[in-house]
């Protein structure tokens, strides 16, 4: 089959392995996947990945033992734990120490034409749903963790740090309990796409006021823990969503100063991520800044690159 891959640098195979799906597991014919953050990193080091990249897809099933999912239009959580530790028996198998993440660790990813996943990490795609609005499941699931990991009240005052597809998501998200969301960018086309509901947007961090209870950094960058430090309370809450491959020179010592509570946020359940979309219709497909088919995996990772880039999407069923 064909797929996206990297091994220590960034390829398109023409005929790579299919995979096969083991017991309990089904396999999925993808239909789009998304280039995330993320993966830009895995290209520069990150996690020490080789293999199919990706983890934001929706696809359709196309084999597995349990028929009755076979021919369903599904999104699939990323993390496959083992299901038998303390962590996967307390409900934390998105940190269980055996987990493979897709296209992040230890599985290949859905930059191909299938990728298989566990059947407990499906979910069903609404009819109402379209293709362009669940491949983005993945990242709105993240941005909803924020709100299992944090008390937010409609009080709180809410600054998200970062204007690529992550950050927006995080602000929308915010902004269905928070009164007070400011999103800060640096980029007047992100700016106008992130534009929904109570969402105020910034091109300038410098113009926003100290003090913020909840400050998220969503810039992907190395200096944007430092900028999240600053525009926090002191004992209020910095959640850190970034990824990133390299690490700047960095002092913590306002954390200690501050007494900042920080919190790192990963993934999310996905059925708080169907269910917030179901509730609020996030306008989802404005975020989307480009397509290209599969056979232009390369030329799509580029474009993903582009400071002006949002959500670059990769076609392949």
């Amino acid at each position: 089959m064909k797929a996206l891959l990297f091994d220590g640098k960034l390829q398109l195979s023409s005929n790579h392995a299919r995979p096969v799906p083991d017991a309990g597991w089904a396999a999925i014919d993808v239909a789009l996947a998304g280039i995330c953050r993320t993966d830009i990193e895995i290209c520069r080091g990150y996690m020490d990945f080789r293999g199919v990249l990706g983890h934001e897809f929706c696809g359709r099933v196309t084999e597995c033992a349990d028929r009755e999912w076979v021919g369903k239009r599904v999104v699939g959580e990323i993390n496959a734990p083992c299901g038998q530790c303390d962590w996967c028996r307390n409900g934390l198998g998105r940190h269980c120490p055996k987990r493979c993440t897709l296209g992040i660790q230890g599985l290949n990813g859905c930059m191909a034409e299938t990728c298989v996943l566990p059947v407990r990490n499906l979910h069903t795609i609404p009819p109402h749903m379209t293709d362009e609005q669940a491949v983005f499941i993945e990242p709105l699931s993240a941005a909803y963790e924020i709100l299992d990991q944090v008390a937010v009240q409609k009080d709180t005052r809410c600054v998200v740090l970062g204007d690529g597809k992550l950050g927006i998501l995080c602000a929308w998200v915010l902004s269905t309990v928070a009164a007070d969301v400011t999103l800060v960018g640096h980029h007047e086309s992100k700016l106008e796409r992130a534009r929904w509901s109570r969402v105020q947007t910034v091109l300038d961090s410098d113009s926003v006021a100290a003090g913020a209870d909840l400050v998220v950094e969503a810039t992907g960058r190395p200096e944007g823990l430092a900028r999240a430090m600053t525009l926090c309370k002191p004992r209020g809450t910095v959640v850190l969503k970034s990824t990133v491959a390299t690490q700047g020179n960095l002092d913590l010592t306002p954390i200690v100063i501050n007494e900042l509570n920080v919190i790192g946020s990963r993934c999310g359940l996905f059925s708080h991520g169907l269910a917030g979309w179901e509730t609020n219709r996030f306008p989802l497909e404005q975020l989307i800044t480009g397509r290209y088919p599969l056979d232009n995996g390369m030329e799509a990772f580029r474009a993903a690159e582009e400071p002006d880039a949002l959500k670059i999407l990769v076609e392949i069923g």
